[in-house]
């Protein structure tokens, strides 16, 4: 991953998004590479599942592809993927409650901070694998009980780093709706998480 600052990756972004629109194959798949694996996690937070986190990253793309002569170059790319990775999962969520009901209550915990998704280079011991291993299943499995209108919300702002603006954007709410359902997430996830521990 390169340390340059953002501006310079936007600015390499917007020459790479030009590039594939004139037909560049190599500027899209660099694009591809660049964001596949924050799409398929997008895709895992909002579905929860992994089969469907990878037909969320597979149709954000193809979706991008098909419609990159569309995509208005006063935003970022990045933006426009999350926008279509969004609503590819929450399609996603739509046609599996329309084929069987899915329980989304009954949650199991977390605390209203980042989820550390984040994989580093370093290996660590088997213990400290299976510590970390356990914590993020505990986490993973809170924000997954979440209901999506709120599972969506936390991702994006807390996981993602999203402003409160572009959340809402993305979202097609206003910034009090977006503050709002981060609140009540962060609130049930605390209380689920603590309720965790106090069993464990």
């Amino acid at each position: 991953m390169s340390d340059s600052p953002p501006a310079a990756l936007a600015k390499d972004e917007a020459l790479l998004v030009t590039e594939a629109k004139t037909g560049s194959y190599a500027a899209f798949e660099e694009l591809v590479n660049r964001y596949e694996k924050k799409i398929y996690r997008l895709g895992l937070n909002i579905t929860g599942s992994p089969e469907d986190a990878e037909d969320v990253l597979q149709e954000t793309f193809l979706k991008a592809y098909t419609h990159l002569p569309e995509f208005r170059e006063d935003s970022r790319f990045y933006t426009w993927l999350v926008r279509i990775g969004v609503n590819e999962g929450l399609m996603k969520l739509r046609r599996r409650r329309a084929d069987k009901s899915v329980p989304i209550d009954d949650p199991v915990d977390e605390e209203g901070a980042v989820m550390p998704r984040e994989f580093t280079d370093w290996k660590p011991n088997p213990e400290q694998l299976l510590a970390q291993t356990e914590l993020r299943t505990i986490l993973t499995g809170a924000a997954g009980a979440l209901p999506s209108t709120f599972r969506t919300v936390f991702f994006l702002r807390d996981v993602e780093g999203l402003s409160t603006a572009e959340t809402a954007e993305l979202l097609g709410l206003t910034e009090s709706a977006v503050k709002a359902r981060l609140f009540r997430a962060r609130l049930q996830l605390r209380e689920n998480l603590s309720n965790v521990f106090k069993r464990g």
